[in-house]
């Protein structure tokens, strides 16, 4: 099934074009749109007034007029001058969610680019064309200049891209083999191509689906460390919480009691209550699911902006220069983002030291079967503790940051795509610390007696048995808790618990 273009696109049509390469189309309203924008461009190209991007230079340079016989070679020369990101390649799954974002703010028609451009972006993006994107040279000013220039090169027919196949070819020549022509852009169209939010849309929709699977999965590797530890129930008492309604508190306890529902280790003890990382799981696993929730409305919303500059309003016969290119507003919710996550590891961090801890537990040191010879667990926190602590250096904010540049036409940016790339390395550690979690929890049911467990924890235990045994004896723990975070990120134990106790909240 086709994911259409130019109407409302959600994340999960983005992941799907992006991970599964699922083929996108043009809506049949959008057709109309792109053309009624593209004749509004076109006869202010002819007429020779100043607009700003069509007869005029961009960023600094926007008060230079630019002659009709010059239109073709600015475009041109926007996007190679601009071309001039640096650092490690953006994946192909980040790129080929750029492709789509640029194409459906194109195909929104407020953009005045000639459909044939939107064609043989679409098209490239169906033929499995992904440009070579540099990850840094962003600021998020007019949005991600450096980034889709890069991407604009290779609809150019310059630069390099990854085939289907696999292997980095010449624009060029992988256009030709699509049967495709390189595009030569006409009034507006490079301007169009390279401003926009797009790159930290796209990594912060990513890192957002990942985010939201790693949530619900601390729920479930929180109950595995909840059985393992004798916690007491009481903590997720359903009045308890319902007279504190904060949403994600609401559901990450609801969570937590069919979890654990069945259980015969947590039960009422001679203890009165337990510490904090296991007391307060709904209300620190809650917190972090609101500022998710908040992103996602964030960042959502921005997939389906139109974002670049100037604007075309053919309805109204004008063009609007104005800044819905600044980031700002998914800076911010992807800083939120960072920070929401980095809390789920760093209290999931802090069950894995009670699970390993023998006077917090009651079990074996490092939960080693003869520890001394053996030190089990000990350097699966060290690990966790490890990405926590980078973690907490990742979450500061870099929306509150701005360096002015272009002459100081561009003052205040919003460094947006700092946030996206910090967003997404915070949820890759968090993925690996939840899946250290279920491997500890794992291995303290090991003592503990699994089959007393919940029916859920249970089917979790499993899922992690069937690809990590237990720790009889030291081994090389890298391959594990590789296996513990793919887990985590590819969603087998959330599918497990799901399985047993239905759809989580």
């Amino acid at each position: 099934m086709e994911v259409l273009i130019g109407e409302r696109l959600t994340l999960e049509d983005l992941g799907a074009v992006a991970y599964t390469r699922r083929p996108v189309a043009l809506a049949p309203a959008a057709g109309e749109r792109v053309l009624r924008a593209r004749a509004v461009v076109e006869e202010l190209a002819r007429s020779g007034r100043p607009v700003y991007g069509i007869t005029t230079g961009v960023g600094g340079l926007a008060d230079v007029p630019i002659p009709p016989e010059q239109t073709v070679a600015m475009q041109a020369n926007v996007v190679r001058s601009h071309a001039a990101g640096v650092g490690e390649l953006l994946p192909p799954e980040a790129v080929r969610a750029m492709m789509l974002l640029r194409a459906h703010g194109l195909a929104l028609g407020y953009s005045g680019v000639r459909p044939e451009t939107l064609h043989t972006l679409i098209a490239m993006l169906n033929a499995g064309i992904v440009p070579l994107i540099p990850s840094q040279g962003s600021v998020g000013a007019s949005g991600d200049l450096a980034p889709l220039a890069h991407l604009a090169l290779a609809v150019m027919g310059e630069g390099q891209v990854l085939t289907a196949a696999g292997g980095v070819r010449a624009a060029a020549e992988a256009l030709r083999e699509a049967g495709l022509q390189p595009v030569v852009l006409a009034a507006k169209e490079g301007v169009a191509l390279i401003n926009g939010t797009q790159m930290m849309t796209a990594l912060g929709a990513l890192a957002l689906l990942r985010a939201e699977v790693a949530a619900k999965t601390a729920d479930v590797t929180g109950a595995m460390s909840a059985e393992a530890l004798l916690a007491l129930p009481a903590a997720f008492d359903a009045d308890l919480h319902r007279v504190r309604p904060q949403e994600g508190q609401q559901r990450s306890a609801a969570n937590l009691r069919r979890l654990l529902a069945g259980s015969r280790l947590t039960r009422p003890a001679d203890r009165v209550q337990d510490a904090y990382a296991l007391r307060c799981m709904p209300q620190v696993h809650g917190a972090a699911r609101d500022g998710i929730a908040y992103a996602r409305r964030v960042v959502e919303t921005e997939v389906n902006s139109a974002t670049d500059n100037p604007l075309v309003f053919p309805e109204a016969d004008k063009v609007v220069s104005g800044g819905n290119f600044h980031g700002q507003p998914v800076a911010l919710a992807l800083d939120v983002l960072a920070i929401a996550v980095a809390a789920l590891g760093t209290i999931a961090e802090r069950r894995i030291d009670r699970l390993l801890n023998p006077q917090s537990s009651g079990l074996p040191p490092f939960l080693a079967r003869a520890g001394g010879l053996h030190s089990g667990l000990m350097l699966a926190q060290y690990t966790a503790a490890a990405l926590v602590a980078e973690n907490k250096v990742l979450a500061h904010p870099a929306s509150v940051d701005s360096i002015p540049t272009s002459g100081n036409q561009e003052d205040h940016v919003s460094m947006g795509s700092i946030a996206a790339r910090k967003a997404a390395r915070v949820v890759e550690h968090v993925e690996q610390v939840v899946g250290i979690e279920a491997l500890c929890a794992a291995q303290a049911l090991e003592f503990r007696g699994a089959e007393e467990a919940s029916p859920a924890v249970r089917a979790v235990y499993r899922a992690v048995r069937q690809v990590i045994p237990p720790l009889e004896r030291d081994r090389v723990l890298a391959g594990d808790l590789a296996l513990a975070r793919d887990l985590v990120r590819q969603g087998i134990l959330l599918q497990a618990a799901e399985e047993a106790v239905g759809p989580l909240e």
